[in-house]
Order: C-alpha cells, then structure tokens, then sequence
C-alpha cells in the first residue's frame, strides 16, 4: 500500500507491554537536560505517513485508546504533555491488522476502536498468484511452486483442534527457500510446514501424511 500511495510506512509491533508514551513519544534525559523524542505515532502525523500497527489485539485496550481521535472526524493527536494538538495531514494513515479466530477472547479490538475504521478482509491469494509469489521470493520452477501451493491449499482443509494455524504463504515461501538452499522438497515440508505448526501428535502426524503424498 506505502509503495502504492508513495507513501512512507512506520510500522509498530504490537505487544502487551507498549504504552501509549511508546506511541506517542516521552521526555528522555540527554546528558544534562530531558528531551522531547516522538514516538511513532506522532512522528507518521508529522510527516503524513502511514502508521501500521501490527497485531493491534495485542496491545492494552488502554493503549490503542490514544489513536481514537485520529481514526474519527477529529483527525487530530493530543500531546498532553507538550499541550500540543496536531492535526493530521491529508497524506496521514492509520492502518490496523489483527489474525480473527484464535486469539484469546479477552484479545480482541474495543467496539469503540472497530467502529472507527473501515474492514478489508485479507485471505490467501488465488494459488495462480501463489506461485508466482514462491517463484519471486524463492527463486524455483514453476513446478516445484505447484507442488507447494497444492500442499498449502490440501492443509488449508485439515480441521483439527491441535492445529491453530495452517499454512500460510509465508510458510510456502519458508519451505521453498530451505528447498533452493538444498534440502529435499519433502525434508524442507515436513521442517517449515508439518513441524513448526504443531506440537500435537496427532496433528503432526496428520500434516506428515499430507506431505508424504503431495511432495514425496
């Protein structure tokens, strides 16, 4: 998207230990004297930038509370402790993402917060394009990105309660590398893919059974 808009992108990482001072910017002691440094936040304002903050459900309701009044019609951050308003640009984004359906129930996004935003549902890409983001990113054929793409979609479909997570295209693109660096194409699926998404047995056993018979 930055790339797109020729836009710059700040990107935070969301945790539970970030603290609206870590958005927005503290005083910190310079040799002798305090000085003011923006957070990340207030800098992407300054500059009209994109502000990209990553796996917001993992950061504290009382945190993401901050952003509220640049995601409604205020467009607008209030330092308190500058007494300073800015008022967004024109040019200045705010974009959140989140991974629905396995996150704890107590991790999800403020009503308060989602009412200000407009939703895009990101999915897996159509496996056309997949192969072309394993031949890109990885440096293989056409086949082998087959190959992988066709694992991905086969484990998309597996439903079981030790699996949270399936294979996504990072992991296809993981897996293609560790093949291009040379590992077998079946050794670099069982290390990238069947092993890392799980430690249930079962489930494991499961996802080696579908490695075995689409890249053996």
């Amino acid at each position: 998207m930055a790339q797109e808009l020729q836009r710059p992108l700040i990107t935070v990482a969301c945790h539970e230990d970030l603290t609206a001072g870590d958005l927005v910017g503290r005083f910190l002691l310079h040799s002798s004297e305090t000085k003011w440094q923006d957070g990340p936040l207030t800098r992407a304002v300054r500059e009209g930038a994109i502000c990209y903050l990553d796996e917001i459900v993992e950061a504290r309701a009382d945190t993401t509370v901050v952003i509220h009044p640049l995601a409604d019609h205020r467009r607008e951050l209030n330092i308190e402790r500058l007494g300073e308003r800015l008022l967004a640009p024109a040019g200045f984004m705010l974009v959140l993402s989140y991974n629905p359906g396995y996150q704890s129930v107590l991790k999800d996004l403020k009503p308060s917060t989602r009412q200000r935003m407009v939703a895009i549902e990101l999915s897996y890409p159509t496996p056309e394009i997949e192969v072309r983001i394993l031949q890109n990113e990885a440096g293989i054929d056409a086949e082998i990105a087959d190959r992988l793409v066709r694992l991905g979609q086969a484990i998309r479909k597996l439903v079981h309660e030790g699996l949270p997570e399936v294979a996504s295209t990072r992991a296809l693109v993981s897996t293609a590398k560790l093949f291009k660096a040379g590992l077998s194409l079946q050794e670099a699926s069982e290390a990238s893919i069947a092993r890392a998404l799980t430690d249930d047995p079962i489930a494991t056993r499961q996802l080696l059974e579908i490695v075995q018979a689409y890249v053996a």
